[in-house]
């Protein structure tokens, strides 16, 4: 009987083992041959923010990747790899592994004409100029942080850090995407100077500014910004991408309509401002708005009548901005640019919080707006062969960002909805051309 016993007992470690080599096979086999990693981009998803990097790094790699525009929240999806497994559980980043049939049904069903859906193909990973001070090739100390720098790194997105050297050094065609940190491109030094001209930040800025305007052979900053603004509008009308925040929006187009006017108080370059540089500008030059006025009192912390007024009559919960939904299938480039989980997005103040619609040109393209207020706050258009997008406010996760305030951290908002339009415009030079519809 116990003979018996030992021969069932050995029987049945052999099946066990058997049963656990073949569960393995199977699973293995499942991982050999699926054919894709499919990261949700709805509520779902964990950390929205670094899925962006996930794909970033895929592109990186050489290898496609699959943007499904509005499909669960603009999923992405990639040829499978256990190195890329690896990363997303790395990177605590929500995916799927998907059969090859499971993903071709996905893909076929996004087809469908009565479907506002597509895929779009990304391709090359961009590569990423950030537009920020720096002396000695270190960056110059300024109080507040920048949205675009805080993400990508937080994302794992590499850049490079320009200024106006290498702008003028003729650097830019090296570069795919160029982001504007929070800048004056005016030749005013941010219009600190009532509240902050004797900080050694302020100080330290206007000679930097000063010293570089010297060596590249210009009297005054508001003649270097003015050619640096120019090297970037060249820079867009040969095919570059170009994206700004805050200030970096009004004063780029500021400085574009009052070329060869003066609209520096004496503060800024020591001589009055003409006092019909109204009436000088000249709109034609701008990429985004026509018809506004400059400020011209210096100690008045706003450059121009483009930006909503810093005190509005709403609460911070109730300022809101709501992004337009387009066709997939026929405006991909905006579908692109307005991939989120949610329509609705908090709004954020900055020194330019916002752009009045009645200063906004017939020609651009309102991504994101505020209609009870008549607000755009995200908004697009071309130039040349080339693209820009215009992101009002300083930080999406910061309200009222304070000179002197702490970076924003954003492992404690790793599906900012905000921060998603950011990573929406580092992303989109990667997709396959495709020409815009409508």
């Amino acid at each position: 009987m116990m003979r018996y016993y030992s021969i069932f007992r050995v029987y049945f470690k052999i099946m066990r083992k058997g049963i656990f080599i073949f569960l393995f096979l199977c699973f293995a086999g499942i991982r050999a041959f699926a054919a894709e990693i499919f990261i949700p981009m709805d509520e779902e998803q964990k950390n929205h923010l670094k899925a962006y990097g996930i794909t970033y790094w895929v592109l990186n790699k050489g290898i496609s990747a699959d943007w499904l525009l509005n499909y669960r929240g603009g999923s992405f999806a990639m040829p499978w790899s256990a190195a890329i497994e690896a990363e997303c559980n790395i990177r605590g980043v929500t995916y799927q592994v998907m059969a090859d049939g499971q993903y071709n049904k996905i893909k076929q069903e996004i087809a469908y004409p009565e479907t506002n859906q597509d895929v779009v193909k990304l391709e090359k990973p961009p590569k990423i100029a950030v537009y920020s001070p720096k002396v000695d090739g270190k960056p110059l100390y300024q109080p507040w942080d920048d949205a675009v720098t805080l993400v990508l790194k937080y994302a794992e997105i590499p850049y490079d850090v320009i200024f106006d050297d290498e702008v003028l050094q003729n650097k830019l065609p090296l570069y795919d995407w160029l982001h504007l940190h929070h800048e004056d491109f005016t030749g005013q030094y941010g219009k600190f100077w009532a509240q902050y001209q004797n900080y050694p930040w302020y100080k330290a800025g206007v000679k930097m500014d000063e010293e570089t305007a010297a060596k590249w052979g210009y009297s005054k900053v508001s003649q270097l910004k003015l050619a640096v603004a120019k090297k970037i509008r060249d820079f867009v009308m040969g095919g570059g991408y170009m994206f700004a925040m805050c200030s970096a929006t009004d004063t780029y187009d500021i400085a574009l309509a009052a070329d060869g006017v003066d609209i520096c108080a004496w503060p800024f370059d020591g001589d009055p401002m003409d006092p019909q540089a109204n009436e000088k500008l000249d709109f034609t030059k701008t990429f985004a708005f026509q018809n506004f006025q400059v400020k011209t009192d210096p100690s008045e912390y706003e450059f121009s009548t483009i930006d909503v007024p810093g005190v509005r009559p709403m609460s911070q919960e109730n300022d809101l901005f709501t992004l337009f939904e387009y066709s997939a299938k026929w405006d991909p480039i905006p579908t692109m640019l307005t991939q989120d989980h949610t329509r609705i997005i908090k709004g954020f103040m900055g020194q330019t919080t916002a752009f009045h619609m009645q200063y906004v040109k017939p020609t651009v393209t309102v991504m994101g707006q505020n209609k009870q207020m008549n607000e755009a706050k995200y908004i697009h258009g071309e130039f040349g062969k080339g693209m820009w997008t215009f992101y009002g406010g300083h930080d999406p996760e910061d309200y009222q960002h304070l000179v002197g305030a702490p970076p924003t951290d954003l492992s404690l908002h790793p599906n900012s909805p905000g921060y998603r339009l950011i990573l929406n415009n580092v992303l989109f030079p990667a997709a396959k051309k495709q020409k815009q519809k409508t």
